[in-house]
């Protein structure tokens, strides 16, 4: 397609987010030039000039502009900008799509819900979200998820999951969702970038994205040596010492991952005993043994001093043998330090992407999780809007495991599909009875 800019991606291996802008860029049918900088100095050297100094993947360059890293993308594609990049930008009048079900999200919730709706001939739409294929796509070993004794990739099962539900009738589209109108019937959904939709049911499956700490540095320096996935960006610090923050699952792995690349790995972890399950917290005990990491406890991160041309210089930290000690900063005990590392990998939680469901009316609590119906009988996924329900990490602030997402977007497409047999009974009666009145 010679009419069509030039789009080129700096890669590397294992890396979600490059394959989420090779996706993105696939389902708009722009051709691509892909870069893998994995054990490619030259490459990685030239990405690193041409990206204004960024050491992170996937880097987009179109017709030689910098257009940055998945976020950067992302953004333009949410507004419209990028198709305008590409010359592709739909100028004619905006046509209102009906569907019958909208599923918001593509994590393991999401595109569960998505195979069970298609097979019940709901014929989803599904809206990919900021992160598509969720948080699972940067795990690069899924170890527990049932029928799999040798695990598998992160990436591989939600790829997986993405063929299956196509395959029973499912569309997927990138994009995300900007607001819900529940006051019209059918719902109202409108995107980022200006398609609109209405539809009779909506799953909200939509996940939840990782927390950043606020601190002085974070912004300047965040994908120039501080990151929140280290699956995309350890490699690029090779050598370096690395700080990964937090002390739940996530943080366990992330820690244990690094110490492929890092001469060591410490973690900083604001209490004095860790949230993550057994097994990780052994398999980092492992590392600690042989020397790999150093643990930190009762220490938390203040400051990341660096530049964006050099990167992560050092960081401050502070330390209370009482545990939290940002909140005992004038206790006399507290001891502010200053640490060298060449990296920092936050993993500190998640916030729920909920933002889109406020005015409709669907409750949520201070956290910003919808509240669903629960118990035992059916329904159980119904938040207090009739026609919208909730799964997976929008709801579950406690297990946020794969399998129970699996089992929750199960349940959201199950209840959808009752509702949505209700509301076509409801209307086949209406009409019956506007029939016979009209005799």
């Amino acid at each position: 397609m010679s009419d069509q800019p030039r789009v080129e991606i700096y890669t590397k291996e294992n890396c979600p987010y490059c394959e989420k802008a090779k996706d993105l860029f696939d389902e708009k049918g722009i051709e691509y030039e892909t870069y893998n900088v994995t054990g490619d100095e030259k490459r990685f050297e030239e990405m690193v000039e041409r990206a204004d100094g960024r050491k992170t993947a996937p880097e987009v360059f179109i017709d030689d502009e910098l257009v940055g890293g998945w976020d950067d993308t992302s953004a333009l594609n949410e507004t419209g900008e990028l198709d305008e990049k590409l010359g592709i930008a739909d100028e004619g009048e905006d046509d209102v799509e009906h569907r019958k079900l909208i599923i918001a999200g593509t994590g393991i919730a999401g595109l569960t819900a998505a195979i069970y709706a298609g097979r019940g001939d709901n014929h989803p739409l599904v809206i990919e979200g900021d992160e598509p294929g969720g948080q699972l796509t940067l795990t690069t070993d899924v170890a527990n998820y049932p029928g799999f004794p040798e695990g598998i990739s992160g990436p591989e099962l939600v790829n997986n999951m993405k063929e299956q539900a196509r395959k029973f009738g499912a569309e997927l589209k990138n994009g995300i969702i900007e607001s819900v109108d529940a006051d019209t019937s059918p719902f109202r959904v409108e995107l980022t970038n200006g398609d609109v939709y209405t539809a009779d049911a909506i799953i909200a499956a939509s996940g939840a994205s990782a927390r950043t700490l606020g601190v002085p540095g974070e912004d300047e320096l965040m994908g120039y040596g501080l990151s929140t996935c280290a699956t995309c960006d350890g490699a690029f610090f090779r050598g370096e010492d690395m700080l990964v923050v937090g002390g739940g699952d996530a943080a366990m792995e992330e820690a244990t991952f690094l110490t492929k690349f890092a001469d060591t790995v410490y973690i900083a972890h604001r209490r004095e005993e860790f949230r993550a399950e057994q097994y990780w917290i052994d398999r980092v005990q492992e590392k600690v043994e042989e020397g790999d990491i150093e643990i930190m406890k009762n220490t938390e991160l203040v400051e990341i001093h660096g530049s964006q041309e050099d990167g992560v210089d050092h960081v401050t930290l502070v330390h209370n043998d009482r545990g939290h000690p940002t909140d005992r900063l004038e206790d006399p005990e507290t001891e502010e330090f200053e640490f060298d590392v060449g990296a920092v990998f936050l993993a500190i939680g998640h916030t729920p992407n909920t933002d889109y469901l406020e005015g409709t009316g669907v409750e949520m609590d201070d956290e910003g999780y919808l509240k669903t119906q629960g118990g035992t009988d059916g329904g159980q996924t119904e938040t207090d809007v009739p026609g919208i329900f909730g799964a997976g990490d929008v709801v579950d602030y406690h297990y946020q495991q794969a399998v129970t997402a699996a089992g929750m977007g199960s349940k959201a497409a199950l209840d959808a599909d009752e509702y949505l047999e209700d509301l076509e009974r409801a209307g086949s009666s209406a009409e019956a009875e506007a029939a016979a009145a009209d005799d």
